[in-house]
């Protein structure tokens, strides 16, 4: 269970880039489901492009820590003209299938609708079948558009050809 829920600053990014890689690639990503060691090699990403990302104020990342203050998810918002965007939604391997990720997904709900934004946007690598049905059991659409997967050797290296689909989900 997230016991809190915070803003990350500048200050956070060597832990939370160390946080994401985890999840996302690596030995340790393999003790969960969303792991994507086997479709690209390298890291997810770095203490500079968080800095990066965090520098604009229609960007947040939330971090999500247990009672100790243990860093157990994160998710990266971003406010766009027409929705909000949804992205390197992150829990920890071992923590996987525990409601976390639900529980983030309802504190990117809510902070959409603070920002008066109705839709929440996502993008998901498109052969990744399983946590796509994840995205869709919790009312995610596919909107039928695809966007090309970054090339920046900073985000990792393909091992194969990617793209990333695009999926909605309206707020009622």
């Amino acid at each position: 269970m997230i016991h809190s829920l915070t803003l990350a600053t500048a200050a956070d990014t060597p832990e939370l880039a160390a946080f994401v890689n985890s999840v996302y690639r690596g030995p340790e990503s393999e003790k969960g489901w969303t792991t994507e060691a086997h479709l690209l090699s390298g890291q997810r990403t770095d203490a500079a492009a968080l800095r990066e990302l965090l520098a604009p104020e229609h960007v947040s990342i939330l971090l999500g820590r247990d009672e100790q203050g243990v860093l157990l998810a994160s998710v990266l918002l971003e406010v766009q003209p027409d929705a909000l965007y949804l992205g390197m939604l992150s829990v920890a391997a071992t923590r996987q299938n525990q409601g976390l990720g639900k529980q983030l997904l309802s504190a990117a709900k809510a902070y959409a609708r603070q920002r008066d934004r109705s839709i929440i946007r996502i993008t998901v690598i498109s052969v990744r079948p399983e946590l796509l049905a994840w995205y869709e059991r919790h009312g995610y659409r596919r909107t039928g558009a695809v966007v090309p997967f970054p090339t920046d050797p900073r985000f990792g290296r393909a091992r194969q050809p990617l793209e990333l689909l695009v999926l909605e989900k309206p707020l009622a």
